[in-house]
């Protein structure tokens, strides 16, 4: 059976301990929170206090990066609304939150009255120090400069709460001293479902790089001479997880999304575990269509089986889905419900699923976190990989890469791990250089210098790797490629009315037919060979009365999912303002890049 930290059994825990307090102590404090001087006396207490702490990520995830080039979302997701809004911080009002900062701090104020051995204090330090990092991470993602406390504060320490922010350098140099004792102090052999150091240290990898191309591509924070230090230290610390020797690629990239149990998997550093028995259970939940469906941009973006590139090939903006999927890299198969998959629904009667179209989607659907089973206890029991071997690699390349030292042994050892894994060519250091593809080029026109070639191939790399998965989004943002969230998501393509086969068996399965006709009654519709009706649609331009939006109207094109134009300023979306009741309350709190 799957055993892991029960956050229940914690709160519960607490709730007795605190309920066997007196009652001064009730008034002293509040009861979310644990009198220091009844608590912090044992590991027991410190490892119960950690793990109320724990979070990971989980399935969620499969159903984000709908605010990204990767999907797109009828969903009101706050990227799009602000390209397509009037946003200032009176209707940006999210993510100003500190709660959670200050229940890690109240442990790092009180864990050293533990009677305990220094080595068990410095692992829950670690672990606390994580979890703060953690925080201020995504606070700089959100706001750059940011208040840095590095204690509890109490309501009569007013100079504190009303301090201005603090230097995007210093608070993430006070980030990446927590990670660096984190990976020092935090033990190897953990409970199961918790972090352990190789957490610590990837996560510090990823930090560092995620900063260091920050730096190096905004000029707006005047930084760019910090950004070698820190992608240094990410290539450093990704090869010592590589050098380890205890992580390996898993066989089957599918299965990665698809297993009961990910404990023991040799690629996974921590999974999010999900076991009906035990009160977590998962789900196939709105993966597949629901307010959100991958983009032509995305499919686009895979490799051909043979290594060479999709936009190579001649006419490719005129594939249909069928011809789209021929001879591509695994990985989108894996992702991406292709021609010819079959349901488990369907088992009695195994029939292919007729891609099934809609106003606003692209007709498209994703596949990566959806589990194709009738077994709801099965569907429920599916693990999450929440920290992957597969990113160490890529870190590293990425980050030889931007120091410009990066070799093809380097390639060998990271990315070509990747490629071997789906049976594609190794990528090629000399020829990435000399042949940099020109769509990725016209993608990050930022990106120069004699690696521009390869910096883009290991990009594509990391889009496809870890499609929906969660990473989309921060990588843009680090890349400086905002303006890419401009251009609205299409879908597929269809050359106009008329039929079409979407299972791969060259028989046609749905007819679009002119925004002025009517659909027959089932009776009369078409039928194939296979003796199926054909699947009706009225096709027309995006607003008309018709069943799906096609760019060309009856002329055909790509499905469009929406019209409203989108504009990226830059710098100033990178970041979001402070709330305006928060500058209110406290105007030493200035607002930066713009916003008001």
């Amino acid at each position: 059976m799957k055993k892991f930290i029960n956050i229940n059994i914690i709160i519960t825990c607490m709730i007795l301990l605190l309920a066997s307090c007196k009652k001064d102590f009730m008034d002293r404090y509040p009861q979310t929170s644990v009198p220091p001087d009844l608590f912090f006396k044992s590991e027991e207490d410190l490892s119960l206090y950690i793990n109320g702490l724990l979070t990971i990520p989980g399935r969620g995830n499969y159903l984000s990066d709908q605010d990204t080039d990767d999907k797109a979302t009828t969903g009101a997701v706050e990227i799009k609304s602000i390209m397509t809004g009037n946003p200032s911080s009176q209707n940006i009002t999210s993510g100003w939150s500190w709660g959670r900062l200050r229940n890690i701090n109240y442990f790092l104020d009180n864990y050293g009255k533990a009677d305990v051995s220094e080595e068990v204090k410095n692992h829950y330090a670690g672990l606390a120090r994580y979890y703060r990092a953690l925080f201020y991470t995504n606070m700089v993602k959100r706001y750059s400069d940011v208040p840095w406390y590095s204690n509890a504060l109490n309501p009569s320490d007013t100079s504190d709460l009303y301090k201005p922010r603090d230097p995007r350098a210093l608070v993430m140099d006070s980030v990446m001293a927590d990670l660096a004792f984190a990976a020092d102090k935090v033990r190897e052999d953990v409970p199961t479902g918790t972090p352990n150091v190789w957490v610590m240290k990837l996560l510090q990898a990823r930090t560092a790089l995620y900063e260091g191309t920050y730096r190096k591509y905004h000029d707006e924070l005047g930084l760019e001479s910090t950004a070698g230090g820190l992608l240094q230290l990410a290539a450093e610390v990704s090869k010592e997880i590589m050098s380890s020797g205890n992580f390996i690629l898993h066989d089957s990239y599918g299965e990665l999304f698809t297993s009961a149990s990910l404990a023991g998997n040799k690629e996974v550093l921590l999974a999010s575990i999900y076991d009906q028995d035990l009160k977590r259970s998962g789900g196939n939940g709105n993966i597949l269509d629901y307010e959100m469906s991958p983009s032509r941009d995305l499919v686009q973006t895979y490799l051909m089986k043979d290594g060479s590139r999709f936009t190579a090939q001649p006419g490719y903006q005129t594939f249909g889905f069928v011809q789209e999927f021929q001879n591509r890299d695994p990985r989108l198969s894996a992702s991406l419900i292709y021609p010819g998959f079959v349901f488990a629904t369907n088992a009695p009667n195994p029939k292919p699923y007729v891609q099934r179209l809609n106003k606003n989607f692209t007709g498209y659907h994703q596949l990566k976190g959806y589990i194709n089973s009738t077994d709801n206890k099965t569907i429920a029991d599916v693990d999450f990989p929440a920290y992957r071997y597969a990113e160490v690699l890529l870190i590293y390349a990425e980050a030889k890469a931007e120091l410009e030292n990066l070799t093809q042994s380097d390639l060998d050892e990271s990315v070509n791990l990747l490629r071997d894994r789906v049976a594609l060519p190794h990528l090629d250091l000399a020829w990435a250089n000399s042949n940099p593809d020109p769509v990725l080029a016209a993608k990050y026109p930022n990106v120069s210098g004699a690696n521009q070639g390869v910096i883009l191939e290991i990009r594509r790399e990391k889009r496809v790797e870890f499609a929906m998965e969660g990473y989309r989004f921060d990588d843009l943002m680090r890349w400086e490629a905002g303006k890419e969230l401009e251009k609205i998501p299409e879908g597929m393509y269809f050359s106009g009315l008329g039929n079409f086969d979407l299972t791969g068996d060259g028989i046609p399965d749905i007819k679009l037919i002119d925004k002025g006709a009517t659909i027959p009654n089932e009776d009369a519709k078409e039928t194939n060979s296979l003796g199926e009706k054909l699947v009706y649609y009225k096709a027309g331009s995006f607003g008309e009365d018709v069943t799906v939006y096609l760019k060309n109207g009856n002329s055909g094109g790509t499905t469009v999912t929406e019209v409203t134009p989108r504009q990226f300023l830059d710098p100033k979306y990178y970041y979001r303002p402070i709330p305006f009741n928060q500058v209110t309350l406290n105007p030493a709190l200035k607002q930066l890049f713009g916003w008001q």
